[in-house]
């Protein structure tokens, strides 16, 4: 099978992020990225389908500035066999970025199965996975839970609102955006960091697989951090006067009784 794999290059959650000059995103310098979480489960069940069929290779696509590369160098020390970089600007959007994925794996052989996360911790958009099979023409099947593969189809556990759940089957090629709880992501070992390092990663323009300027549908402006939280308050006194004076400042200042 030829199995692929979309990862997005997200900051890391314990970095501190700030505002460029003009606010219209963050200031990248002195970031710590990291692969997007959901997106490990989607490389990790690619990795898991290719070992239960021989012969298979897994993929990993990014679309990104250069530093992306060091994400796919991460998924290749996971186990996957080769990397595909599709060279786009920071501010890329999600309709931008789908259509570079989608274009890079139209210009593959045959793509028999497509994985990425359900969605990304930075913007938490969830629209990647549907825009990038909506312009390839492919079934896509959403927050996934549990797969179950055969030779022409895929039979998916989705989760649903309410805490239900319902099955899915799509006819293959066809794209599933992992959910948490699909799988448990492995560690990359020494030996396959380094292997890493010399496994190839193939380089596209955004004009290589037919994307300009005007598929980014999106531009911000005006951005703003979030006010810094106010100081804690110590009640001081006995027992009785503390929860006195506690229930006056939730009913007065919180206002939430």
């Amino acid at each position: 099978m030829n199995i692929f794999v979309c990862i997005k290059q997200v900051p890391d959650t314990e970095t501190k992020i700030k505002l460029n000059a003009d606010a219209t995103g963050i200031d990248s310098a002195g970031i710590k990225w990291i692969m997007s979480p959901f997106d490990e489960f989607a490389v990790e069940e690619g990795l898991r389908l290719k070992e239960k069929n021989a012969g298979s290779t897994v993929t990993v696509l990014s679309a990104g500035p250069a530093r992306v590369v060091d994400t796919l160098r991460t998924a290749l020390a996971m186990g996957a066999d080769n990397g595909i970089h599709i060279e786009l600007p920071e501010n890329a959007d999600n309709n931008m970025s789908a259509k570079a994925l989608a274009g890079a794996l139209k210009k593959e052989p045959q793509v028999d199965i497509v994985f990425m996360g359900k969605e990304a911790i930075d913007d938490g958009a969830a629209q990647v996975s549907q825009l990038t099979s909506e312009y390839m023409g492919i079934p896509c099947v959403t927050v996934a839970l549990a797969v179950e593969y055969s030779a022409t189809s895929v039979k998916c556990k989705r989760e649903i609102e309410g805490g239900a759940f319902e099955m899915i089957e799509a006819s293959l090629p066809a794209l599933i955006a992992a959910q948490k709880g699909l799988n448990e992501p492995r560690y990359a070992s020494l030996p396959n960091i380094m292997k890493a390092k010399k496994k190839e990663v193939k380089m596209l323009k955004a004009a290589d697989v037919g994307v300009s300027d005007a598929d980014q549908k999106i531009r911000y402006k005006g951005l703003q951090l979030p006010p810094p939280k106010p100081a804690g308050k110590k009640i001081s006194g006995d027992p009785a006067a503390q929860a006195k004076e506690l229930v006056r400042l939730l009913h007065e200042e919180a206002k939430v009784i």
